[in-house]
């Protein structure tokens, strides 16, 4: 097919997809639809001028239809990307808006924006080679040539799919038929047209078949991988929450959720979606755990040096020498360095300790106020 080709698709269903990757994905959408809705005007001018318009009509307004669905996702797409100020959450909202099921206007969310996208694709070619096919515009010969190309593409995607072999195998015995029949003289334009519909829909057919399963491959190889960076992430978060129960009075009572219980990746679409839901989810309670188990470590050790800082502070200003003032620093390093330490009663402390250590006014001072 002439113009554009689809761009690839970036990042992986679940994750923020990289920006510079977005950019150029984005603009080769805009460019591909650009193109695309030109030549389906075309195709659509050309069919309503042929003879037979209306054996065209539903293949047109199918590809149009699934044009739009492209175009309307894409549109979703430019809106949460705000011209680059998409932050990380926007950008994994972008990647189920890529990676997700897509409503193609069929009456179902069956297939991805990648999917739909070589789905449209194989629309407009089934209908240019139609167009191309018709009795007024070629000669016979040209058409079976057309034809058993087509069935060779086709006998491609099938690979080692049993069923779909089978499929291309009685296609091309029809037209090793048709081949032989008018050899003899006879007249085949009508079975010749009925077969090139068919071979163009199956070879459709394939094309999103193919695609589906290499999508479908691509989704299980991420959520592995996905799966592979959450179990090397739980021992850590397990360390994480074993030292501030040791350390720290009071801690959370969150658990680490626990990976393995996720099961193996399932091998079919709508599971694989669901468990990929899953997946993030358990990414995101990782991220909670570790804020919470990690925030009171952090506030000791903060406080720790606030109690340091005030402490060199009185050295400056002469208050340490008041014996209410070292009172408080004992009390408060005694509190910051016992284990476990309660945080709660150490920010009191050293804040106390803080005023206590405060400059105090000089008398010229008092007097001007």
């Amino acid at each position: 097919m002439s113009g554009p080709d689809a761009p690839e698709a970036p990042g992986r269903l679940g994750e923020p997809i990289p920006a510079p990757q977005l950019l150029r994905y984005l603009s080769g959408l805009e460019a591909w639809l650009a193109h695309r809705r030109a030549e389906l005007d075309r195709l659509d001018q050309a069919a309503q001028a042929s003879p037979a318009s209306e054996s065209y009509t539903d293949d047109v307004l199918l590809a149009l239809t699934m044009w739009q669905a492209i175009r309307t996702r894409t549109d979703e797409l430019v809106a949460v990307w705000d011209s680059g100020r998409a932050d990380a959450v926007d950008r994994e909202k972008m990647s189920q808006l890529v990676w997700g099921r897509l409503d193609s206007g069929l009456g179902a969310a069956l297939v991805s924006l990648v999917e739909a996208v070589t789905l449209c694709d194989a629309m407009i070619s089934q209908v240019r080679a139609r167009l191309s096919f018709d009795p007024d515009t070629a000669d016979q010969a040209a058409r079976l040539r057309g034809l058993r190309a087509g069935l060779v593409r086709a006998e491609d995607l099938a690979g080692v799919d049993t069923a779909a072999r089978e499929l291309v195998a009685s296609l091309r015995a029809r037209e090793q038929k048709l081949v032989a029949q008018a050899a003899r003289g006879a007249d085949i334009s009508g079975p010749l047209a009925e077969l090139e519909a068919r071979a163009a829909l199956v070879e459709r057919d394939l094309i999103v078949q193919v695609s589906q399963r290499r999508t479908l491959e691509k989704g299980r190889a991420d959520a592995r991988a996905t799966m592979a960076a959450l179990e090397l992430r739980e021992p850590t978060l397990h360390q994480l929450a074993e030292r501030c129960r040791r350390e720290i009075a009071h801690p959370p009572r969150l658990a680490v959720p626990d990976v393995s219980r996720l099961g193996e990746v399932p091998s079919t679409r709508t599971e694989l979606d669901a468990f990929v839901d899953r997946l993030a989810a358990v990414g995101r309670a990782f991220d909670a755990v570790a804020d919470a188990y990690s925030a009171p470590l952090r506030e000791r050790a903060e406080l720790r040096y606030r109690l340091e800082g005030a402490r060199a502070a009185a050295d400056a200003n002469g208050r340490s020498s008041s014996p209410t003032v070292r009172s408080g620093y004992d009390e408060a390093r005694e509190v910051v360095a016992r284990t476990p330490c309660d945080i709660t009663l150490t920010r009191f402390l050293v804040e106390q300790y803080e005023y206590l250590t405060r400059d105090l006014p000089t008398v010229g001072q008092e007097g001007r106020r």
